[in-house]
Formats: C-alpha cells, sequence, structure tokens
C-alpha cells in the first residue's frame, strides 16, 4: 500500500503554450521543450518504442505521423538517427497551430524527409492504415477525458503497424523534478509555468488504460521510465482489437481532405495527397 495517496488530476487547467502568445515566447517554449526533451530522455523514450513496433519494417521505407508534434524536436532527432543508419525514414508532423507549425518548418529545414500538416490530432486528414505508424509526446494531457479517447482512437485508426504515446508520469516526485528542471534548463517563463502543471494534468496509467478501452485501442502496453519521468502507451495491432483494424480496401500512404499548399514539400514530391 502506497504510504500517500496518488496524486490527483488537475482538471480544466490552461497552460500558457495553448493560449495565444508572441513570436518570441513561441520560440522559446519550444525550445525549451527541445532542450528538455533531450536532457531528461523524452525523445529517446519515443525512438525506443518505436523502432521495437517497427520491427523488420524499418529495413524498407517508413511513413511515421507525429501528433502534436509542437517544434518538430522529435521528427527532426528520428530522421538524424535513421540517416546514421541509412534508413528510409519520412515523417508526418501534425499539428493545429499554424504558428507552431511555422516555427517548426523553420527548425526542419535541412530536413526533406519531415512534412507539415495543420490538423487536429482528434480528426487526423489520414485514411484509415495510411501510416505505418503513429506517436505523439506530451500531448495527450493537454486533452480532457472527455476527449483523449478521441486521439487513442485516431492513432489507431491511421496506424499500421500501431502507436506510441509519450506523456509525463504525475507524481508528487516528478513535480519537484519537472520544478527545478524548468528553473534550471527552460529560459522562458512560460515554460517554467507549463512545465509543472503538465505534471499535475497527465494521466496515470490505469487512467490511461481505461482511456484506451473507450477508444476501442485495448489492451495497450503501458511502460514506466521513472529516470525520464515519462510513460510509454504502445499499441501494437497484433495484439489489439477492433480499434485497430485497418478499413477493407484502405489504401497505405495516401492522405485525404488536404490541399497541397498545406505542405509545398508534399505537393512537389509525389501522391500523399489525395485528388
Amino acid at each position: 500500500m502506497p504510504l500517500l495517496p496518488e496524486l490527483p488530476r488537475v482538471q480544466n487547467a490552461v497552460e500558457l503554450l495553448d493560449a495565444p502568445l508572441s513570436p518570441s515566447d513561441l520560440e522559446e517554449s519550444l525550445g525549451d521543450i527541445s532542450r528538455l526533451n533531450r536532457y531528461f530522455g523524452g525523445s529517446w523514450v519515443t525512438r525506443s518504442h518505436l523502432v521495437r513496433l517497427l520491427g523488420e519494417r524499418l529495413s524498407g521505407s517508413v511513413t511515421v505521423l507525429d501528433v502534436g508534434s509542437g517544434g518538430a524536436d522529435i521528427p527532426i532527432r528520428l530522421v538524424r538517427w535513421a540517416r546514421r543508419r541509412g534508413l528510409a525514414l519520412r515523417v508526418i508532423a501534425v499539428d493545429r497551430d499554424r504558428h507552431i507549425l511555422d516555427v517548426a518548418r523553420r527548425r526542419a529545414a535541412a530536413y526533406p524527409e519531415i512534412f507539415f500538416v495543420q490538423a487536429d490530432g482528434l480528426r487526423l486528414p489520414v485514411r484509415g492504415a495510411g501510416v505505418d505508424a503513429a506517436i505523439s509526446s506530451l500531448t495527450l494531457h493537454h486533452l480532457e477525458p472527455d476527449a483523449a479517447p478521441g486521439l487513442l482512437a485516431e492513432m489507431g485508426r491511421v496506424s499500421r503497424l500501431g502507436f506510441v504515446v509519450n506523456d509525463l508520469i504525475r507524481s508528487r516526485a516528478a513535480y519537484v523534478l519537472v520544478w527545478l528542471a524548468t528553473r534550471l534548463f527552460a529560459w522562458n517563463r512560460m515554460s517554467r509555468h507549463d512545465g509543472p502543471l503538465s505534471v499535475l494534468r497527465a494521466y496515470s496509467a490505469r487512467e490511461i488504460g481505461a482511456l484506451a478501452e473507450r477508444a476501442g485501442v485495448s489492451p495497450v502496453r503501458i511502460t514506466r521510465h521513472p529516470l525520464c519521468l515519462r510513460l510509454a502507451v504502445v499499441g501494437e495491432r497484433r495484439y489489439l482489437g477492433g480499434g485497430l483494424r485497418p478499413p477493407s480496401g484502405s489504401s497505405p500512404q495516401r492522405l485525404r481532405g488536404l490541399s497541397p499548399r498545406s505542405n509545398t514539400r508534399e505537393a512537389k514530391r509525389g501522391p500523399l495527397w489525395a485528388r
């Protein structure tokens, strides 16, 4: 029996990153997230579970969808990792905020393997089983319990092999450590506000299991990474039921409902966009 009761989840709180921001605040905040992901292993958590999920598929061409991509630090690190190993990896980075996407595009200018789409994670403009895998980092906790299952369901729907969700552990120790980390390594006031609040908004493993059940993608594998202060949630198609069955007649690697102008790289490079 634990000495202290579980830290309750804070609901209906608003992080500053979710509100309109000045360009300088947005740039600095996304930079802080990237730095903290690098220092504390958030990027590694996503990559390690994604590599395991993809398995032998990595020997061929792979497309990964990153939902709530933010400043694209994880797509950039995934592409760097793939380049060093001679792997053919492309990442579709999705975010609903066009200002965040503008920052991400600038940061990823040297990575033509990364494509950007403005879209809502609850209504992904991707055909069923249209990508090999879907990932999401530090996004789930932004959604309240009535909306969070929709994200998991959409990630399951669009992926052929499964999905990886990476978010914070909610605990008293994580709160204290994130508070300290944002004072030591974050440059922007927003990051110092949002970091500890994100811990309080994060879902526990038990709560994520219930969300996955509601989303129709249960069972999922949930792994704690306490040194990284992260939980990884993996849904693999070979283990999952109805929520991850590709629709009959689905065509991989095709997106629907998007104008080619949503991404100039894609418009020039081939048939990802449905006509």
